[in-house]
């Protein structure tokens, strides 16, 4: 402190902190050499506790009120000193001020995994995540086992030591809590009232207590949360075949749609596959059962004898009226042949498809010539189209170029 300082100090009879930084959690008064005067005002405000500290020894603790500082409400500091000088001597002290406000700026994390025994998945690695808040209980423990001399004791200086504290009791809380992994999420505020408990418990020693533990999130390794809604996934869609099925009638109306000619040529196909077999269900349901007999010599039997009303002819089932012969299933068209489907190299970029109407157009044209290079599917490279045999028609017509003119 400079000269100002101390003639400042001569004068400034009032003790106070007001507290704008929101994360300090002890804090020195100033005063140059420490003198405090005989009869000055100490204020105390709500949330904090003004600890008075001579040579090195904690003296008087005050709580929350204004005092004016006489020998009488300064017992331990009054016979610390003897007040040798006279009682209106300044003495020198040490105060600082101890925020006794929950901070609830505290955030933990698992940095690395925690292993557990799952009863359902075996052994499993767990990520954790959440916040908490802190108060000081104590503030003479607390400048006695963290503080120090430090003037201005912050929260981060502190927050290391309590995450790692947390991950240390995480494991063996939730190992000790017994719950499946799935089942976890329902408990979360459970295990972190458990946790908060515990951890005030330690931190007894340093005057300090855990008002609050949340746990905000625990997670599976990405690999098991993507088996889980592959398996979450199947659930939901329930009958597989069902679902397979409907696919296929998407896939249909899809191609219906397509007004492509592949397209329209696959919708029609596989519109009369389905009308032909609505038409058999229908067939076989108007149907009339056929009784069924035992077999003996060609012959239907009941009773061990032939029936009468059957013709006698070895080889041919018996007819009776009422009954109709099983008729075979009427066999399905074959599929519509499809179109060919040609590209060409016109000007250097591929061009098409075409059918084979399209690629006589596209002579007729002059788009496409003798040496234009042509491909579909089947031929093993682009070759021009005089070389193709299939197209050799397309150019019966079109005359070959003249010769030069000399």
């Amino acid at each position: 402190m400079g000269l100002w300082d101390k003639v400042k100090g001569e004068f400034i009879d009032i003790i106070e902190w007001l507290d704008d930084s929101r994360d300090t959690i002890v804090w020195r008064f100033p005063r140059y050499q420490n003198e405090i005067k005989m009869g000055a005002k100490l204020v105390v405000r709500e949330s904090q506790v003004a600890v008075f500290v001579n040579e090195g020894q904690i003296a008087d603790v005050f709580v929350p009120g204004t005092y004016t500082l006489q020998t009488q409400n300064m017992p331990i500091l009054s016979t610390l000193k003897g007040w040798k000088y006279g009682f209106d001597s300044p003495w020198k002290a040490e105060v600082y001020y101890v925020n006794t406000r929950q901070f609830t700026d505290f955030k933990w994390g698992t940095q690395n995994p925690v292993m557990m025994r799952d009863p359902e998945f075996g052994m499993v690695r767990l990520r954790a995540f959440g916040a908490y808040s802190l108060r000081v209980t104590d503030p003479e423990k607390l400048l006695k086992e963290l503080v120090g001399t430090d003037p201005q004791f912050r929260t981060e200086e502190v927050s290391e030591f309590l995450r790692q504290l947390i991950v240390g009791h995480l494991g063996s809380a939730l190992a000790a809590a017994g719950i499946p992994v799935l089942d976890l999420a329902a408990q979360q505020l459970t295990i972190g009232t458990k946790l908060a408990g515990v951890l005030t418990q330690e931190l007894v020693q340093y005057g300090i207590q855990i008002p609050k533990f949340i746990i905000e999130n625990i997670s599976l390794p990405p690999e098991v949360e993507e088996a889980l809604d592959k398996r979450t996934s199947m659930g939901v869609l329930g009958n597989l075949d069902q679902y397979s099925k409907f696919q296929a009638a998407n896939a249909m109306e899809a191609a219906a749609n397509n007004q492509g000619g592949a397209g329209e040529g696959f919708g029609l196909g596989l519109g009369m596959a389905a009308a032909q077999q609505i038409a058999n269900s229908m067939n076989a349901a108007q149907q009339p059962q056929q009784p069924q007999y035992p077999q003996q010599g060609g012959y239907p039997q009941q009773g061990g004898y032939p029936q009468p009303g059957y013709p006698q002819q070895p080889g041919y089932p018996a007819q009776q009226p009422g009954y109709a012969p099983q008729q075979p299933p009427a066999a399905a068209p074959p599929p519509i042949p499809q179109p060919e489907q040609w590209f060409a190299a016109i000007n250097g970029a591929q061009a098409g498809p075409f059918d084979r109407n399209a690629l006589a157009g596209q002579v007729q044209a002059g788009a496409i010539s003798r040496d234009t290079l042509v491909w579909k599917n089947g031929m093993a490279a682009w070759t021009a189209a005089a070389h193709v045999p299939e197209l050799g028609a397309l150019f019966g017509a079109v005359p070959p170029p003249l010769p030069p003119m000399g």
